[in-house]
């Protein structure tokens, strides 16, 4: 039935429609209380009392599809017609609500119980379309990878501490210099001498105690990385060698681990997301390592302080991507940043049929069964 600006459908109808190629956007009307006892799969929680506010980040596109549910139908046809009113024409209302969304017998998400302290902390994700409670939990559950505690780790690790990534295994054999602390700042001028992987626990534990920090005081080898990488789902590459890069890529191959890839040198950067099934592996990119003096380490070359930090931070957006499984991860694709022409390029990038890696006849070690 179409009135007032929008059509009511029933819960059936409303599946078919959530079933669909043009999948409505999904707004969950209930007050917080009644979010919590469960809603629909998908669902972003605005209730009626906010979407006036709440819709233009939700649904910038005013002929967006939106399908608005809530207890029992009435809130979310006045919902509705608020959004007609503000120009929305799309607009769809679940007749029966959430109550005859489970009376059809169709599957309402349990909440995943977020303490109160959760709940303040990441109050931003849960109000994010494709977060949310469940993303939240997803977080919270996930496990990731940092190999180095250095100028891309740092940063990275930083931020996925804050975001409520629940455990985060940190492996670099390095000690804090002063040096480091002009781009890496997740140590300090106290914590000189310490360990890396000690100094980023306690800064991260000090940030988010949600965070289980593994710290691991050693360097990544052929023979540790599969233990590295066990149970993780995935990886920042902050290595500084290529004898490490070639031996994580390889065995993240043979696991089917997402790796998130960067370099920095000087004022450039450089990321790309490595998904193995999906897009191209290290060893496609450079099937051999290059000569010693075309690819100097920042000790010999120098590096603005800024770039690992800011180069760090997309590679922590890219896990961040790939973990809630939202957005497009640079899979096939190279970002490149010239920070003094302040310049993104992005180029493509394709799997080698013939890689040593991960092509049909692989032979690198650490991928042969």
């Amino acid at each position: 039935m179409t009135t007032k600006g929008f059509t009511e459908v029933d819960a059936n109808a409303a599946q078919q429609l959530l079933a669909s190629p043009e999948r409505p956007i999904l707004i969950d009307v209930r007050e917080q209380n009644e979010w919590d006892a469960g809603y629909l799969h998908g669902a972003t929680h605005a209730p009626k009392g906010t979407i006036s506010f709440a819709i233009a980040n939700i649904a910038p596109d005013k002929s967006a599809p939106i399908l608005l549910y809530c207890a029992g139908g009435v809130r979310s046809a006045a919902a509705a017609e608020t959004l007609a009113g503000l120009g929305y024409t799309n607009l769809r209302s679940m007749a029966g609500g959430i109550k005859g969304w489970s009376e059809a017998g169709l599957p309402v998400v349990e909440t995943t119980t977020l303490t109160p302290e959760q709940k303040s902390r990441y109050s931003r994700h849960l109000l994010l379309p494709g977060v949310g409670a469940e993303g939240q939990a997803k977080l919270l559950d996930a496990r990731v990878l940092l190999v180095g505690a250095g100028g891309l780790g740092a940063p990275a690790a930083l931020y996925l501490a804050a975001a409520g990534v629940g455990h985060l295994r940190i492996i670099d054999f390095d000690v804090v210099e002063a040096s480091n602390l002009q781009r890496q700042v997740i140590h300090t001028t106290e914590r000189v001498g310490m360990p890396k992987v000690e100094s980023a626990a306690v800064q991260i534990r000090a940030l988010n105690p949600d965070v289980q920090v593994e710290p691991i005081n050693g360097a990544l080898t052929v023979d540790n990385v599969a233990s590295l990488l066990d149970g993780v789902d995935v990886v920042i590459d902050g290595t500084d060698t290529f004898e490490a890069r070639y031996a994580l890529n390889d065995a993240a191959v043979k696991l089917g681990i997402p790796v998130v890839h960067a370099g920095v040198f000087r004022f450039e950067g450089q990321l790309t997301v490595l998904a193995p099934g999906r897009g191209p592996c290290y060893r496609c990119l450079h099937p051999t390592p290059p000569p010693p003096e075309m690819a100097p380490g920042c000790g010999v070359a120098g590096v603005l302080g800024v770039l690992p930090g800011a180069i760090g931070v997309l590679q922590a957006t890219e896990a961040l991507k790939l973990l809630l499984g939202i957005g497009e991860p640079l899979i096939g694709r190279l970002l490149l940043w010239d920070a003094l022409e302040g310049s993104f390029t992005e180029l493509t990038v394709q799997r080698d049929p013939h890689c040593a890696a991960c092509g049909s006849a692989a032979t690198a070690k650490g991928v042969q069964s």
